[in-house]
């Protein structure tokens, strides 16, 4: 039955395009879904230990990495509004396909790993109530997750608003019940100034997500318009939220406390109301790692997609369901590789290091696309969204964006950065094996 339907799939998929259900809403949506989630709930105490009452600080730097680098994808996705993002980026601005591949490659390993890394994350959330071994709940949580993947764009994109309100407006109600507990501290206080740039570096993996949106393009209504205003929106509305956490959870209960805590924010609640506000507050948290797992799917997903458009040899990879016109192959492939990682669940905190230096290669690559894009073929080309601040056409923001992912590859260890170059070495020889 596999192979034959298979078959019948792949007959029709020759004619089919994704459809196009997303509007500004769905999209903003979608970007702040996956901002707001699991970093913001794991990492701010981690972050506080580091950077102490200066915290509000690390978040603001990260969010200026993010704006730049988020500037540019804004740019990119309304001159190239494609569901295989980075890839085209890359390949029309350096003509290098493999360099393009690898970039590919990048984003894709970030995803899984990402989605493996949460995936356990909600498992550690949940196993406190149900008693089950984390591997079987984070499987489980892929596997679900995937399903609804499956089901279509639109089925997914409406999970993930719910599941957005949830977890932004309880972020919010930490912060209006905080709002009497302002001043009590003095943020300029840090145990370390370096430790402020380490806590942004590591608070940069809480803004990852503003670039999954250009892959979700080709789904997007209006996509040269609503896809760089979604981005714009999302990092700045998750900005403001998280500055105003950070802000209030060190003023509630303070650095010392918010640092040496697994669930920091629900200890926040706790403090500011009582324990059944924490639990709440543990709870949102499931929809919120669950929202991150769904939209790391989907995007990872479509990029897969995007590939298997473009390579012979991973065409498979570009067959779509006949009614849902979902990715099918690409979606199952997903699920597998994040599934893999969970297995390796005990080193997920080295792997999703290693996540955050990979990213900042792509992002690295992404920033300086756009300066190449400027001054080749596509110098003319009709851009409906223009970074701004430039010199003649010199874009000086997406120079500035690529100095930053330098700096925030510096802040991180040496042996991870190691690694993490080795793997983005490695996808060469990955695209020597399919470019056929």
């Amino acid at each position: 039955m596999k192979h034959t339907s298979k078959h019948h799939r792949s007959h029709h998929s020759k004619n089919l395009t994704l459809k196009r259900n997303l509007g500004l809403f769905q999209a903003t949506s979608a970007g702040v879904g996956i901002i707001v989630g699991a970093g913001i709930y794991a990492l701010i105490g981690v972050a506080a230990g580091l950077a102490g009452n200066m915290v509000w600080l690390s978040f603001l730097i990260a969010s200026v990495v993010a704006a730049f680098t988020g500037l540019s994808y804004a740019e990119l996705s309304s001159l190239f509004p494609k569901s295989d993002g980075e890839y085209s980026y890359v390949h029309k601005a350096f003509s290098w396909r493999a360099l393009a591949f690898v970039t590919g490659y990048l984003v894709i390993l970030s995803g899984v790993v990402g989605a493996a890394a949460v995936s356990m994350g909600f498992a550690g959330y949940l196993s406190q109530y149900l008693g089950i071994p984390l591997l079987y709940l984070a499987v489980g949580a892929i596997i679900i997750f995937s399903i609804i993947n499956y089901m279509g764009i639109e089925q997914s994109s409406r999970v993930n608003i719910v599941c957005t309100v949830l977890e932004v407006g309880a972020l919010i109600l930490v912060i209006i019940f905080a709002l009497r507990y302002i001043g009590s501290v003095d943020y300029f206080s840090t145990p370390s100034l370096t430790g402020v740039f380490s806590a942004a570096s590591l608070i940069f993996f809480a803004y990852t997500g503003f670039e999954s949106i250009v892959k979700l393009s080709e789904e997007t209504k209006n996509a040269r318009r609503n896809i760089p205003l979604a981005l714009i929106l999302s990092i700045a509305i998750t900005t403001v939220i998280y500055m105003l956490v950070g802000i209030t959870a060190i003023s509630v209960i303070g650095w010392e406390t918010l640092a040496s805590s697994s669930a920091p924010l629900a200890l926040v609640a706790t403090a500011l109301l009582n324990s059944f506000a924490g639990v709440l507050l543990s709870i949102v948290a499931l929809f919120s790692t669950g929202n991150t797992i769904l939209i790391l799917l989907v995007t990872t997903s479509r990029m897969l997609y995007g590939l298997g458009k473009d390579l012979r040899s991973l065409k498979f990879l570009s067959v779509l369901h006949k009614s849902r016109r979902t990715p099918v192959n690409a979606i199952l492939l997903t699920a597998i590789i994040s599934m893999a990682f969970v297995f390796f669940g005990k080193k997920i905190d080295f792997i999703a290091n290693i996540s955050n230096v990979v990213l900042f290669i792509t992002f690295f690559l992404v920033n300086i696309s756009v300066i190449l894009l400027r001054y080749n073929r596509y110098s003319r080309a009709k851009r409906r969204f223009t970074v701004p601040l430039n010199i003649g056409m010199f874009p000086v923001l997406p120079a500035l964006g690529a100095l930053f992912c330098v700096f925030m590859i510096i802040n991180i260890d040496f042996l991870t950065t190691v690694i993490g170059f080795f793997l983005t070495i490695a996808g060469f020889g990955f695209y020597w094996l399919v470019k056929k």
